[in-house]
């Protein structure tokens, strides 16, 4: 199955992920098809960017987000686009 889930990137005790469309077995920060954004929890706001119309496409063909990146695509839908 394919999954959209995050791939830590970021040095030691300071994090920084992207947001990935990878296969479910493959390993967190291994071999992935897409990717689609970035995550940075150290940021107060604004702290991702997704592109919100290939998440849609993953999703249309089936791809699982995670519930971290699905609570990242109800935020950007609710947030109008600058």
């Amino acid at each position: 199955m394919v999954r959209i889930r995050l791939k830590r990137v970021g040095a030691k005790n300071h994090p920084v992920y992207r947001i990935v469309v990878a296969d479910s077995r493959s390993p967190r920060d291994g071999k992935f098809i897409e990717e689609l954004g970035t995550y940075q929890p150290s940021k107060q706001d604004n702290n991702f960017a997704l592109d919100l119309d290939r998440a849609d496409y993953w999703v249309r063909q089936g791809a699982q987000p995670s519930e971290t990146v699905a609570s990242f695509l109800r935020k950007a839908r609710r947030i109008p686009a600058s």
